[in-house]
């Protein structure tokens, strides 16, 4: 399981790369459609592509969508074997104390791992952030360290944290930054989900519902997260899966929790609407061939060095262009993963994405006589046929001397030596 989730967490970063390469000066297309927030960002997880956003990176109090974060960093560290589900956690004064939503934690108490992260999804509780920071760092601002190093591992370059739980004290993100928060969470911890999906929760005889509107509006819909400042205004990052795809939606700085919604909704299915997650290519099928020089093989077979995905708007599917750019002769021994050159997806002239174009196999080098009979053909067949015109020389050489040594015949003789007897 851990193996699985590497190999996801590592093909998510690793497409954020080959996509920011390949669209690092490209502009997000806004949304068709007004969006009465300060940002919004629609996100595919699955390639890690942005489908369209408004005022992507201006600066926003994150309030509590911080505890996503948190959530992240928590989960990570059960992974790590540093913490388990079932651990459990007993509740300071400090997390108490903590003001803001709380999950009603009694001072003193133990309480399972388990159950505070599910009061961070479900009810947002400030006081069980704290709990679990200390329980994982043992003061929370060693976890807010851990925070900031997750965000700067996962490419959110115009975020900082200075809590657990967001309440006001000088911290900002942007709305791209929680796009890729969430991609991140949701592909490496995508278990995380059942908790985030859950409708109410009860504990200490309190019942409080989820703050995520969307979880009664939709089956497809199963988290994310909410948050509200007043200087910042509603905030919710929401996500929806509908058969094998799946978009998440940032709003920040909605007017009211009901437009949070509703911006949200009709982000995502906009998504669904007029996208489709498509595999664009397959490392294990052949883009092009090279020539190999003094190998066992004459060829090699090029292909992309890793999968890729992409979200294509559905009337440009059939516009998509694959040009690949290499070298096209290489002189034994070549590797498995060699690199020849790159291959570029383009839609429409639009590059979408730029990856390597490697070798999909060895050639070793070739043994003398394959060596000797490899050489002789290429100087045979390869321009600028030095062979064929050393052979066609040799032919003009031997004619010529065949001719220069041909013997003379003999002239006949108009007389007769004396005594011959005439007729």
């Amino acid at each position: 399981m851990m193996d699985a989730r590497k190999i996801v967490l590592s093909a998510f970063i690793c497409m954020l790369s080959i996509l920011t390469a390949g669209m690092s000066h490209a502009k997000e297309a806004e949304a068709p459609f007004n969006i009465a927030s300060k940002a919004a960002v629609l996100m595919n997880p699955n390639t890690g592509q942005i489908i369209c956003a408004k005022n992507p990176d201006i600066p926003i109090a994150p309030a509590s969508l911080t505890k996503i974060m948190t959530l992240v960093v928590a989960y990570d560290e059960i992974d790590n074997g540093y913490a388990t589900l079932d651990d459990q956690v007993t509740i300071s004064e400090k997390a108490w104390r903590t003001g803001g939503s709380k999950m009603f934690l009694a001072v003193n108490s133990k309480v399972a791992l388990q159950q505070l992260l599910e009061g961070i999804a479900v009810v947002s509780g400030n006081d069980a952030c704290v709990a679990v920071a200390e329980h994982i760092a043992g003061v929370e601002e060693v976890f807010v360290e851990k925070m900031n190093r997750k965000a700067s591992e996962i490419g959110m370059k115009n975020t900082i944290f200075k809590n657990s739980h967001g309440l006001p004290k000088k911290q900002h993100t942007t709305a791209r930054d929680m796009a890729l928060l969430a991609g991140y969470y949701i592909n490496r911890h995508p278990e995380s989900l059942k908790i985030h999906s859950i409708k109410e929760m009860t504990y200490n005889s309190i019942t409080q519902k989820n703050r995520n509107g969307l979880l009664w509006l939709d089956d497809g819909f199963d988290g994310l997260k909410t948050g509200w400042f007043s200087a910042a205004g509603y905030h919710i990052v929401a996500t929806a899966q509908r058969d094998q795809d799946r978009f998440i939606a940032v709003v920040l700085g909605a007017q009211s929790a009901n437009k949070r919604e509703s911006i949200a909704d009709r982000l995502i299915n906009y998504g669904f609407r007029n996208f489709e997650t498509i595999e664009a290519l397959d490392p294990k099928q052949p883009l092009a061939q090279a020539s190999v020089w003094k190998g066992t093989r004459d060829h090699v077979a090029l292909g992309a060095s890793q999968p890729l995905k992409l979200t294509i708007a559905r009337h440009k599917i059939k516009d998509l262009v694959v040009q690949n750019d290499f070298i096209d002769t290489m002189q034994a021994p070549v590797k498995k993963g060699q690199k020849f050159g790159q291959t570029k997806i383009l839609v429409q002239d639009q590059l979408l994405a730029t990856i390597p174009l490697v070798a999909l196999e060895n050639v070793d080098r070739a043994g003398f006589i394959k060596l000797t009979l490899h050489t002789t053909m290429l100087f045979f067949t390869k321009p600028p046929y030095w062979g064929i015109l050393l052979l066609a020389l040799l032919l003009v050489a031997i004619v010529i001397r065949r001719f220069a040594i041909r013997p003379k015949k003999k002239k006949p003789s108009n007389y007769r030596k004396r005594g011959d007897d005439f007729p």
